[in-house]
């Protein structure tokens, strides 16, 4: 029970970016055209992905603490050993699809003739 309430809670958060997003689009597509706006948006993107990036760093943190922990022979049971490192596993499958995507991004804009 207790791993289907932490994945319920993971999908939860998944669901919560992906409304931020969304919102930030359509802000975006409502305020077309400033360049303040724009400012905004890239201060409010550069901010959401630090936020992102220092907790998948904190999940790989527990991870590694709750690994070394049950290595070590403390009561902790595996099956939250196991869970920390899939979560952390999937944080960093996340945040490494969205680099390859921002990436494929630019050199699409950089091979843009001018």
């Amino acid at each position: 029970m207790e791993i289907k309430a932490e994945a319920n809670a993971l999908l939860s958060q998944i669901r919560d970016y992906q409304s931020k997003i969304t919102d930030a689009r359509t802000s975006e597509s409502t305020e077309s055209g400033a360049v303040g706006n724009r400012t905004n948006f890239g201060a409010e993107m550069s901010r959401l992905l630090s936020d992102t990036l220092s907790s998948v760093t904190e999940a790989q943190s527990s991870a590694y603490n709750l690994s070394n922990a049950y290595q070590a022979g403390e009561d902790v049971a595996l099956t939250e050993v196991v869970l920390e490192m899939q979560k952390s596993s999937l944080a960093f499958e996340a945040t490494l699809q969205v680099r390859n995507k921002v990436l494929q991004a630019y050199e699409q804009v950089m091979n843009m003739p001018v």
